[in-house]
């Protein structure tokens, strides 16, 4: 077995993606791989997409997600367009069926080059998400950050999108947030067993959100498609829009939107938006040792 494969870089509306080509072998992305690439400027990411050998049938692909510090991540909307991409370049096909730790995502790329994920099911359950009290509403829980009487960030609406999300409204731009201070904070809060991604949201309009996201095992990241989701299936259930909105990724590097709709007919929810491939070379999974390809002009590292 070589001890390396091909990977690419990519990002989702700036959400930074490493495709990594793990088919045909046993082994895994390991955590010391994927912290020593997130150590690397050039290879630094909010999360590796890994493409193994599908495990059951009826599926194109089994999908191994980690994160930066080397956890694992159960979902990420924003690689797994990534993934599509990469393989519908590759195979010429549309559609396609990933099975995940937090279940199967169908995916379809249009001829608009936009790309369109099924997340699945919203979980609002209070013990599912998980919280570490129990809410008879999770549209509003009890949890604030800053002074009691006069808190900067309070009552999250909190939900899973496969894995957890606490949403915090906010009447002003997300960027106006110290959310670099605040994110560590929420994110390892009691409140959340299993941690949780942090997401400040505005609303536009009845259509539209603008978010910013400090997200779980990646920290402050430049965009986070199950966060979106989170965004706007929280906006909707708590009636501030309806259940199909636009979203604009405040803390985004280029402006892009996601759309995100979540279906009447099956409670599933569909985001579609934009990926973006940058390059391409090969990494060992097991050290996070890597190269460019060299008709890219770069040296081995």
């Amino acid at each position: 077995m070589s001890n390396t494969v091909e990977f690419a870089r990519m990002n989702g509306l700036g959400n930074k993606i490493l495709v990594v080509d793990m088919r045909g072998r046993k082994d895994v992305v390991t955590a010391a791989a994927a912290i020593a690439l997130s150590a690397d400027p050039a290879t630094q990411f909010d999360q590796i997409m890994a493409i193994h050998d599908p495990k059951i049938e009826g599926t194109d692909a089994w999908i191994d997600i980690l994160n930066c510090d080397g956890t694992k991540a159960q979902a990420c909307g924003n690689g797994t367009r990534c993934v599509v991409q990469a393989l519908a370049a590759e195979t010429g096909k549309k559609a396609f069926t990933f099975q995940t730790v937090a279940g199967i995502l169908n995916a379809r790329e249009h001829e608009d080059g936009t790309i369109s994920v099924d997340m699945g099911t919203p979980v609002f359950a209070w013990d599912k998400i998980p919280l570490a009290e129990e809410f008879a509403d999770t549209s509003r829980i009890e949890l604030q950050i800053g002074p009691i009487d006069n808190p900067v960030l309070h009552s999250p609406s909190a939900m899973s999108m496969g894995n957890p999300h606490a949403i915090f409204w906010v009447d002003k731009n997300p960027m106006a947030f110290d959310l670099d201070r605040f994110g560590p904070l929420l994110e390892n809060h009691p409140m959340f067993p299993e941690r949780a991604n942090i997401t400040l949201a505005q609303v536009l309009s009845p259509s539209s959100l603008r978010t910013r996201t400090w997200e779980r095992g990646a920290g402050l990241t430049l965009a986070c498609g199950s966060a979106a989701c989170a965004a706007a299936v929280s906006a909707a259930r708590t009636g501030r829009t309806g259940r199909k909105v636009t979203i604009e990724v405040a803390s985004a590097p280029a402006p892009g939107k996601l759309t995100i709709e979540w279906l009447e007919s099956n409670d599933h929810v569909v985001m579609t938006g934009p990926a973006e491939w940058e390059w391409s070379g090969t990494v060992d999974p097991v050290t996070g040792s890597f190269s460019r390809d060299p008709e890219q002009g770069a040296q081995a590292r």
